[in-house]
């Protein structure tokens, strides 16, 4: 079965920095649709950012408006890990961070940011931003 599981959170101060992984098994993952989701306490999840599959072995990086320029997200084929680097770390992005993939192929129209394109979930990561 799809197995997801994130690793890398933890407690940082802001303006720091954080890798998270996403260690995938059980779908093809060279041509599955990847994204970072994050909910804070009392808030829904939101988008973070997405690796969608272009066909190939090619992808598209898109981000939330939140992390554009800050976050970085990527994968390695050969690993079968997502990876996001967060930098210059906010407080406001304290949150529970979950990976997630899905089978649909980008395409401008795809809706990567939507938590409905998403068949598998991890089981989170903390992240909390101290100021």
């Amino acid at each position: 079965q799809v197995q997801l599981v994130e690793s890398g959170g933890g407690l940082v101060q802001a303006g720091g920095s954080l890798r998270l992984s996403c260690a995938a098994s059980g779908l093809t993952f060279s041509s599955s649709s990847m994204g970072w989701f994050r909910q804070a306490p009392g808030k829904e999840r939101e988008f973070v950012a997405a690796h969608s599959w272009n066909g190939a072995r090619t992808y598209n990086a898109n981000y939330a408006d939140s992390v554009k320029g800050r976050f970085t997200i990527s994968r390695s084929i050969a690993q079968n890990t997502m990876y996001v680097q967060m930098n210059r770390l906010k407080p406001e992005d304290t949150a529970v961070y979950y990976c997630a993939a899905g089978t649909f192929k980008y395409s401008p129209g795809s809706h990567y940011y939507s938590e409905s394109e998403y068949d598998y979930w991890g089981q989170g990561t903390q992240v909390t931003v101290s100021s």
